[in-house]
């Protein structure tokens, strides 16, 4: 069997137009993160995410994706990519890149072209159009919700959206739910007609095949520049069904054929699904599962609310809160929910990411983040940690919105997009330009976290994160293939991993009653025979 390397890795996510400027021009780009391979390489990371890097108008941060072979030249050059690839493998980091697969920018050529066309390609649609107005079905005009967008063009009719209006769906196919006649759908390269049709192109249509071929060229393209893999964006929503399920379940059919395809010409690489890849009874094309933060199991233990309401979770009290009111039944439930079916998954949990908030969100402080990363580093899940999490950078509420960052009036992901902090330079040395010029403002508080200040301090949130990776590299049973048993669900949260080492967290500010077995402390502090102090945290080896 091929070796999943992701399995054991420690991943690093960067949004690459807030981690370093090396041209002075406001936003970040690859040759900024080439000059800071070392901070990375430093926390012990395999492999960095990035976000979206290729051509686009930014509508949505770069989600909106105009040509997928082309860096942007906000970033850079395909060339800075390929020497960025190869400056990471000297320190023993992959690249991880973002596509995003069910959908374009209305600027890429393929979108052009079917506008400004009078009607159907004769090779095959690469969108979805209808030509009778909406009857039923998406027409909620909602951020990620797919809906109908009048055509801007002179093309008549309607296309489908997939996130934004300027992203329009990619033409996989369309899925006939039970039979149901769907008024104003009709069939034919990609095109909706008249009223009463059943369907729109069959997943074996000439417009998916086409759409099916050129995804595999993109991932053909960049796999062969050494890229390690990919971060699937939206991965299950490029076959459409309006009862959504049977499109969930084909789309997750065609990445099933990629991962055939890759695994005899790029056995290394990996796939990642923004989420859980759907259990349909065949087999997983992914090489894990993605708790995402906006996702109960995540947001369970550490959505506070400061950065405002997710609308699809029901509000609660986290249990990483320094009140001790949360529990950790919702996250283990969920936890044993997504393992049930291969026990053997990795799943991946970020610190935070680039689309809610951060560890540091209102009332929660670096005091608090020893509890957190003690607990993501050895719990089993493959961690990921957002750029400057490592240093404690805060979430700033009340930023602009900037490339689509409020999708959603409940919340703004601007507050947690804010440029990297490197030291107590200018623009705390993310970058050289105008303040005024900044992708986003720096956080302006004089106490702001920075690298440079914690380089050196053995009592900063660097050197812990530095510390529990060493360990978690050091020990396999903090890794992802030993067993985990729970000895208190509350506070503090105690569990053993592999038979043979304890980790315990608290993270309230009041101590919590703990009968500590016997036990050989290896790295943490706080933690006493018959107690653990608030916000304490220990890993220890138990004595048999």
């Amino acid at each position: 069997m091929r070796e999943n390397w992701l399995a054991d890795a420690v991943l690093y996510e960067v949004y690459p137009q807030s981690f370093a400027d090396s041209d002075g021009d406001g936003i970040g780009d690859l040759r900024g993160v080439i000059g800071r391979l070392d901070h990375i390489a430093s926390l012990g990371v395999d492999a960095i995410w990035f976000n979206p890097c290729f051509a686009s108008p930014f509508v949505d941060a770069g989600y909106d994706v105009a040509d997928y072979l082309r860096i942007a030249p906000r970033y850079g050059t395909n060339d800075d990519m390929v020497e960025l690839i190869e400056e990471a493998r000297k320190r023993n980091i992959r690249v991880i890149l973002d596509l995003v697969a069910g959908h374009t920018s209305i600027e890429h050529p393929w979108f052009q072209r079917e506008l400004h066309a009078d009607g159907p390609d004769p090779a095959g649609d690469r969108y979805i159009w209808r030509t009778e107005p909406p009857a039923e079905g998406w027409s909620v005009d909602i951020p990620g919700t797919p809906a109908w967008v009048p055509s801007p063009g002179p093309r008549p009719g309607w296309y489908l959206k997939n996130f934004y209006d300027e992203q329009p769906a990619l033409n996989f196919g369309w899925i006939k739910r039970g039979g149901k006649e769907l008024e104003g759908v009709g069939g034919g390269s990609g095109v909706v007609g008249s009223a009463g049709s059943a369907e729109g192109d069959p997943v074996d249509g000439p417009g998916p095949l086409r759409n099916r071929r050129a995804l595999r060229d993109v991932i053909d393209f960049w796999l062969g520049k050494g890229v390690a893999g990919f971060r699937v964006d939206m991965a299950f929503s490029l076959v459409k069904d309006y009862g959504i399920a049977d499109g969930v379940e084909a789309s997750a059919g065609i990445w099933r054929e990629i991962r055939e395809w890759m695994a005899g010409a790029y056995p290394d690489a990996v796939l990642i699904p923004e989420g859980t890849e759907p259990r349909t009874g065949k087999g997983l094309a992914f090489d894990a599962d993605f708790a995402l933060v906006i996702h109960g199991a995540h947001a369970s233990l550490f959505d506070n609310h400061a950065a405002g309401i997710l609308p699809f979770q029901e509000p609660g009290e986290p249990f990483f809160d320094a009140e001790g009111k949360g529990s950790t039944r919702p996250f283990l439930a969920e936890w044993s929910r997504m393992r049930e079916a291969d026990p053997e998954r990795p799943i991946i949990m970020g610190t935070a990411d680039h689309d809610f908030d951060r560890l540091c969100c209102g009332p929660r402080t670096a005091q608090q983040l020893g509890a957190a990363f003690t607990f993501l580093f050895t719990w089993g899940n493959v961690p990921c940690i957002y750029y400057g999490d490592e240093i404690g950078m805060r979430y700033l509420p009340g930023m602009p919105d900037v490339e689509g960052a409020v999708c959603n009036p409940l919340y703004n992901r601007a507050g947690c997009r804010t440029p990297m902090q490197w030291d107590d330079g200018p623009n705390a040395g993310f970058s050289t330009a105008d303040p005024s010029k900044l992708y986003l403002p720096i956080d302006p508080e004089p106490g702001r976290p920075t690298v440079a200040a914690q380089e050196n301090d053995p009592g900063s949130v660097l050197t812990l994160v530095r510390e529990l990776s060493a360990l978690r590299r050091a020990t396999p049973a903090l890794r992802y293939r030993a067993t985990a048993e729970v000895l208190s669900e509350g506070y503090p949260f105690a569990y053993v991993r592999g038979g043979t080492h304890l980790v315990v967290v608290n993270p309230r500010r009041e101590a919590a009653p703990f009968s500590l077995p016997p036990a050989t402390l290896l790295w943490g502090q706080g933690v006493e025979e018959h107690e653990v102090r608030g916000f304490g945290y220990g890993i220890f080896e138990l004595v048999r």
